[in-house]
């Protein structure tokens, strides 16, 4: 067994960039040159476009690809409600299956169980906005899990998913091939590709971020220049590869509408034996990640850390961004260094994969979340605050490291899932963190009093 995942590991290959438009084989000359779809593809293969846009789109925005494969994907029985249902995904949000709470709310990291759990058994969803039966909404949803899909594939029809593993690696099939992600990576799979979760590590655990009606890209860098963030030659496609066996009784798994369908079929979803376009998944090492931060004095906001935004209609409005707290250096001069306390028309939900967070000396730990909703105040705790303003005379530079948080944040508002208001999980004394700050207002402004002596002017005689 050690054996067989060491070759896998070794055979492992990726095809670097963002939005490029790749080309793939498994198998030299499976590529039809010089059109899409001859009469007879190469070694009998059959074409199937995937189309992640309308046909119509601006070709800058448009999006898909041409798989080349042993049997079109069509080839299943019809589709049937999975049984049993799964009743903890949500795909259109109402009062029917969620709630508004404008409270800080806190949920501690949930167990990975001990009965047999796959990916989709351990998927449940936190909260959203929107519905993905009107192409416009997000949904955030978290994993637990301690085996891996077996005979079985699965497909969001609803969008596309950000994987944020936090615990164990993620070893994932995909019809373009194949994906290993770890804790400190992400994974993006668009809507309608089928996929397979295995768990190397016997056991993960995670968050997941949907969008419907979109697809992530990298943010604009305005006058930060042409570098810098993430750098496009930093992500990582999968190459061609796939099985030509046969597969009795395999299931595809349908997520459609928040509910899940299934199919049977007697082969491999993933018999493609090449393909090319722009429409693919791919994996991400948040380490690579170049952040920018002030440099002089106060605290840069966090959009300066995007990794991936799901942008709406109107200009610097997201429907969804991925923003990231990587180690970093602190050096900024008279400065509040955490995070400010801020009220913002924006819905930010929060994760860490590993470390602590510079705004929360105590409750946030690695796969826990948090989400503060439009408007709703939030800041750093008060032991953050004290801690920090007690060092008013030795802010020399400092570095964080060990650490990675990051947010989800929209400007939709997000109603929270009847099961996450009720976990166990969450934290009811999360407001506590803020009670103890005091008021340490002064009529003697102590900037003043402890600014250095300067020598005075000498004064012009009359």
């Amino acid at each position: 067994m050690e054996e067989e995942k060491k070759k896998k590991l070794e055979e492992l290959k990726y095809q670097s960039g963002f939005g490029n438009h790749f080309s793939s084989e498994a198998i030299a000359g499976a590529l039809p040159l010089d059109q899409n779809s001859p009469l007879i593809c190469p070694y009998c293969l059959y074409a199937e476009q995937i189309s992640g846009t309308s046909f119509t789109s601006p070709r800058k925005l448009n999006q898909r690809s041409w798989l080349y494969r042993i049997k079109p994907s069509v080839t299943h029985e019809p589709f049937k409600p999975r049984v049993p249902a799964h009743k903890k995904l949500v795909s259109e949000f109402d009062s029917s299956n969620s709630r508004t709470n404008p409270t800080q709310l806190r949920w501690r990291a949930e167990d990975i169980p001990e009965s047999a759990t796959d990916f989709v058994d351990g998927l449940y969803t936190i909260c959203g906005a929107g519905s993905s039966f009107l192409r416009h909404g997000f949904a955030i949803h978290m994993y637990v899990a301690n085996k891996g899909m077996k005979d079985s594939a699965f497909c969001n029809a609803d969008g596309d998913f950000l994987l944020v593993p936090q615990v164990g690696r993620l070893w994932i099939d995909t019809e373009c091939g194949r994906l290993l992600v770890s804790p400190g990576e992400i994974a993006v799979i668009p809507q309608g590709f089928r996929f397979s979760v295995d768990l190397p590590d016997g056991k993960s655990r995670g968050y997941v971020a949907e969008i419907y009606g979109a697809h992530f890209q990298l943010p604009d860098l305005g006058p930060i220049g042409a570098n810098g963030l993430a750098a496009p030659r930093d992500f990582l496609a999968p190459t061609a590869w796939f099985e030509d066996a046969l597969r009795p009784d395999y299931t595809i798994i349908q997520k459609f509408g928040g509910e899940l369908f299934t199919a049977k079929q007697d082969f491999s979803p993933f018999n493609v034996v090449a393909w090319h376009g722009n429409y693919v998944p791919y994996k991400y090492d948040l380490q690579k990640f170049c952040p920018y931060n002030t440099v002089l004095l106060d605290h840069g906001d966090p959009s300066i850390n995007t990794v991936l935004t799901a942008p709406t209609d109107k200009p610097g409005v997201a429907l969804l961004d991925f923003v990231i707290f990587p180690p970093r250096w602190l050096v900024a001069e008279h400065t509040f260094r955490p995070p400010y306390y801020h009220r913002n028309c924006m819905s930010e939900f929060m994760g860490l994969i590993y470390g602590a967070y510079e705004a929360k000396a105590d409750g946030f730990l690695p796969g826990g979340a948090s989400l503060h909703s439009c408007m709703t105040p939030h800041g750093p705790d008060t032991t953050t605050y004290e801690a920090t303003i007690a060092r008013v005379n030795a802010m020399a530079p400092s570095k964080l490291t060990g650490t990675m948080a990051f947010m989800f944040e929209s400007a939709l508002i997000p109603r929270v899932c009847h099961w996450a208001l009720e976990s166990p999980f969450l934290d009811h004394d999360y407001y506590q963190c803020w009670i103890g700050l005091k008021s340490h207002f002064s009529r003697i402004d102590l900037n003043k009093t402890n600014a250095e002596p300067t020598e005075k002017e000498p004064q012009a005689s009359v």
